[in-house]
């Protein structure tokens, strides 16, 4: 068995151990992808969560929408914070508590890693609303912005000596990281993050991300709205250094990928300040979807 394989095995050992989505969150991913859903069908469901339906009236009545009177109907809850806003909750909830490592001794500062991926997801959201995507759709360039980096993970709490190495060699040779993954683990975080993604049956769009996010170009699928997003997402995270991803050095994003999404990258320098106070907002559904039941 060659090194990589030997690697590989160990990775998909740590990945079966991941606990499944929990049933409640599979029911609400199927509800939801169900277009004729109502708020009713999902008050139903959440209804015997004890756990996520507090979460869900947490995040009504947090900071994060500044209400001035306290929401306490679950079915009101949901309403007011949309189908998609109470999936990503359930979804980041499930994800979030059982990916983040326990142990200290990791090669990524898991805290920067969250804040990178808060930010790639709060700038796919803001691109997206800019340009004018219908509203029920925002949440999905969110999560998948949000997840799209998952895979590194599992390499960071199995293989930690390697993936010290494979940081290291990512700043010595500016390279992108997923470059010097391939390098010195012989798998980079997109393939590990489609195993977790495929595993959970996640929607489409969201292992499209994982898949394409550092390959825009190879991508012919019907997400490419979705992926190009995130990928310009990613790259202006990593190149401003919100957050830690290990990716000091990313690939340049292809002018066809702005071009397609019909933007320039002056509309960064509208929405930069925007994406700051997103992310503090965002912090606050961060700490509610990994809090302990």
């Amino acid at each position: 068995m060659t090194n990589e394989e030997k690697n590989l095995l160990h990775v998909k050992r740590y990945i079966e151990k991941i606990p499944a989505l929990p049933v409640t969150v599979t029911k609400i991913l199927e509800i939801c992808n169900n277009p004729n859903t109502s708020p009713i069908d999902l008050n139903r469901v959440i209804s015997v969560d004890p756990v996520l339906m507090g979460r869900v009236l947490k995040l009504i009545n947090s900071a994060y929408y500044g209400l001035s009177n306290q929401v306490t109907s679950l079915a009101r809850a949901i309403i007011m914070l949309g189908i998609n806003t109470v999936k990503n909750l359930a979804l980041s909830t499930a994800v979030m508590q059982s990916l983040s490592p326990k142990a200290d001794n990791q090669a990524l500062n898991m805290q920067g890693f969250w804040r990178h991926s808060l930010c790639v997801g709060v700038t796919s959201k803001l691109i997206a609303k800019a340009r004018k995507i219908d509203p029920k759709e925002l949440e999905e360039y969110f999560i998948a912005g949000l997840l799209h980096d998952m895979g590194k993970i599992p390499l960071n709490n199995t293989l930690t000596d390697l993936y010290v190495q494979t940081l290291a060699k990512s700043d010595r040779e500016h390279c992108s990281l997923h470059v010097a993954e391939k390098a010195v683990i012989g798998y980079d975080h997109r393939e590990i993050g489609l195993i977790i993604g495929e595993q959970w049956k996640l929607g489409g769009g969201i292992l499209d991300t994982i898949r394409f996010h550092h390959s825009l170009m190879e991508y012919f699928g019907p997400y490419k709205n979705i992926v190009f997003t995130v990928g310009v997402a990613n790259y202006y995270a990593n190149v401003n250094e919100i957050g830690f991803s290990g990716n000091r050095y990313p690939d340049p994003t292809p002018d066809e990928v702005l071009k397609h999404l019909g933007i320039q990258w002056e509309l960064f320098e509208d929405i930069s300040e925007e994406v700051v106070r997103e992310i503090e907002k965002a912090q606050i559904f961060l700490k509610i979807a990994t809090e302990e039941g």
